[in-house]
């Protein structure tokens, strides 16, 4: 029998239209991932959810980004954008990791639990990764056996958490219909990656 969990990734105002690396089609994927979550919260035992949480990141932030392995400011911890898209905040999920406090992170699973709207030091984030409040060990603890997939970008935060997921030996799907790319092509090379290392690609309207 298998036990599922819901990964919901940074689905952020900053990451939706007028946000500081708004995707098209942001806010619309945010309002359906809140139907699907309506719909079928209770067929999952561990949902949560994942935000860039950028205190002082390094080179993941430039004044000349490359756009690959830098970027203009954005899920800056503390902001309005940095919080959850207003329709994943009223769903009350009770589970928050945040990601790249200090450097860059695109894996939900490099992140640590905080259900807190503060900014931790240098020092509490790397205590918390210690300890092991990690989005891998939540899954362990809740026993789950496959992971649900979707959000905000399908080229590379939910391309990275869902090949992360797999790695750990998760039966992985993702959600076509519940997530965006940054551009056509960036997400097509996304979906090659996923399918070659074993992530299921499907719409939601198929995943029950």
């Amino acid at each position: 029998m298998s036990t599922k969990a819901l990964i919901i990734v940074d689905v952020q105002p900053t990451f939706c239209e007028g946000g500081e690396l708004g995707v098209d089609g942001g806010n619309t994927v945010a309002e359906r991932i809140a139907d699907y979550v309506t719909d079928h919260r209770d067929d999952y035992a561990y949902i949560a959810t994942t935000q860039d949480w950028h205190i002082v990141p390094g080179g993941h932030f430039s004044e000349h980004p490359d756009f690959v392995d830098s970027w203009p400011p954005h899920g800056v911890a503390g902001t309005p954008n940095a919080e959850l898209h207003p329709a994943i905040k009223s769903l009350n999920i009770g589970h928050h990791f945040k990601k790249g406090q200090y450097s860059a992170a695109y894996s939900g699973f490099e992140g640590i639990e905080d259900n807190s709207d503060r900014q931790q030091s240098r020092a509490e984030v790397r205590i918390a990764l210690e300890e092991g409040h990690t989005l891998a060990n939540a899954l362990k603890t809740a026993g789950v056996t496959d992971v649900d997939v979707v959000g905000i970008a399908e080229s590379h935060c939910v391309k990275e958490t869902a090949l992360d997921a797999v790695k750990l030996g998760y039966h992985t799907r993702v959600f076509t219909d519940l997530t965006v790319p940054v551009s056509p092509e960036l997400g097509e090379q996304a979906r090659k990656q996923m399918t070659a290392a074993g992530v299921e690609l499907i719409e939601s309207g198929r995943a029950f």
